[in-house]
């Protein structure tokens, strides 16, 4: 990450702070997708870059930009899943074309299959496998300790698995 590029958004630079949404705008908004489905993504991400561009100036330490991003974007998709308690899931996401991360497997399937894991266990595997956090971040964005998250994609990859292998 463009360490001066954060400091000229803190100092209110505005083509500073386009090139930043320009550069995580598709991470924060496929998060967002894979966790709602492709309905509410556009909503919770505009949420997601009001409250960057609120806490901004605050950020202290620029080299935990990324956590600290999907700390806020996690922030707004529990409270976008909150909202929609007792509601469906997601539908299944259309892939993204440009997303590398799908073509590991048939997209449509690995799609169709994220989204029937639980919401807690689905995080885990965006922010580990697709935004490719560490543990350590990924503990503290979820706010558990790193066995948790350990746990947690240890249950996701064998309920992946399930999905991505039982018949139709």
């Amino acid at each position: 990450m463009d360490h001066l590029l954060l400091v000229r958004c803190q100092l209110g630079e505005r083509e500073a702070l386009t090139e930043l949404v320009r550069a995580w705008h598709q991470p924060v908004w496929t998060y967002a997708r894979r966790m709602l489905g492709p309905a509410r993504a556009d909503d919770v991400s505009q949420e997601i870059w009001l409250a960057v561009l609120r806490g901004l100036p605050r950020l202290r330490d620029t080299e935990r930009f990324r956590p600290w991003l999907f700390t806020i974007a996690r922030r707004s998709v529990v409270n976008a899943l909150r909202s929609s308690y007792g509601e469906p899931g997601p539908e299944p996401v259309e892939p993204v074309l440009d997303d590398p991360a799908d073509t590991l497997l048939d997209r449509v399937e690995l799609a169709a299959g994220l989204a029937k894991v639980p919401a807690r266990e689905r995080e885990v595997l965006i922010l580990f496998y697709l935004e490719d956090l560490s543990l350590e971040d990924c503990a503290e964005i979820c706010a558990v300790p790193v066995g948790t998250v350990k746990s947690r994609l240890n249950r996701a990859r064998r309920l992946l698995r399930t999905h991505l292998t039982e018949n139709p």
